[in-house]
């Protein structure tokens, strides 16, 4: 795999939540902090976005907005500020329980599809850490072809139901989420690991080892990968990316085997062999050095949070 999709699925837990939101009106709606991802997209009109200490951000139609850490934060039709936010703004769920019902389809005024991703944020990968509280995605013309039509598939899949929709629309949440990441990587071309990945050197290295992680890998070997010395591979790769091309390798060894403990039934030994451990122990001992916890007792943790992922 690459180094984004790696990224995401070391953190994504579960299906997406998500929901058409039509309202009219005033409104004004607060969702806590949470583990997870959330988005917006407006579909039709328009609505402002405050986290806590921002000035408010206006949304209007067409434009996508990412909380890639869960930030509690307040959604209303007007530029509300946070004295006011305090005063009116209703819980999320409760409003949307309290909005839907009234709201008739020929006569709201603002349409908008919100969710959440569920994420493990244990051992975050550095390039999903470095996304800011939030992105904004404005609807410029000829901007992220890509995302506008994931919106465009999404709001097609939302209008009726079709053969298929159980598959398509959690495929198509999960496709809009690398794209917003995508879109990002674009906008902010001075953020570290935009940097890494436009960078021949690192970039190809990156590649290497994250296409097959159990090989054994050495900076000979992965110097020869990116068609440069091993000097300068050191040099560019622990710039960059913050930590030597090995070191980098054994986090992220164990990282892949946190995500294998989590997702697959595999054993011990069969996961030490897919991550390039020699033995069970080598990796327990290396995964206890990094989690503080032992393979087994993660794996029972991870599978609660599954579990309470599945019944929200």
């Amino acid at each position: 795999m690459d180094v984004v999709s790696d990224a995401i699925s070391a953190v994504h837990l579960g299906h997406p939540w998500f929901h058409r939101l039509r309202t009219s009106g005033s409104w004004c709606a607060r969702l806590d902090p949470y583990d997870g991802a959330g988005f917006y997209v407006v579909l039709k009109g328009h609505c402002w976005l405050l986290t806590d200490g921002s000035a408010p951000i206006p949304l209007g139609v067409g434009d996508a907005v990412l909380l890639p850490h869960g930030t509690g934060h307040v959604i209303a039709d007007f530029p509300v500020d946070a004295a006011v936010a305090k005063k009116k703004a209703m819980p999320f769920e409760q409003w949307l329980v309290e909005t839907e019902p009234r709201t008739q389809p020929d006569r709201y005024e603002t349409e908008m599809l919100c969710g959440k991703y569920w994420l493990d944020c244990s051992r975050m990968h550095p390039l999903m850490a470095e996304l800011p509280e939030v992105v904004r995605l404005p609807n410029r013309v000829g901007s992220h072809l890509e995302l506008r039509a994931a919106i465009d598939l999404l709001a097609g899949e939302l209008d009726e139901i079709r053969p298929g929709s159980c598959v398509a629309l959690p495929s198509l949440l999960d496709l809009l989420l690398v794209y917003m990441i995508r879109a990002w990587m674009t906008e902010a071309p001075s953020g570290a690991w935009p940097r890494v990945l436009g960078d021949p050197v690192a970039a190809a290295a990156l590649r290497a080892l994250h296409s097959d992680p159990a090989a054994p890998w050495t900076n000979d070997r992965l110097a020869a990968e990116a068609g440069v010395s091993r000097p300068t591979l050191a040099r560019r790769f622990t710039t960059l990316v913050g930590r030597p091309p090995m070191a980098y390798l054994t986090w992220w060894r164990v990282i892949r085997a946190a995500t294998l403990l989590r997702d697959t039934p595999d054993t011990l030994a069969t996961i030490a062999d897919r991550v390039g451990y020699g033995s069970p122990y080598a990796l327990s001992h290396a995964f206890q050095r990094e989690f503080g916890t032992t393979p087994g007792r993660y794996r029972a943790q991870a599978a609660r949070r599954s579990a309470d992922v599945e019944t929200n």
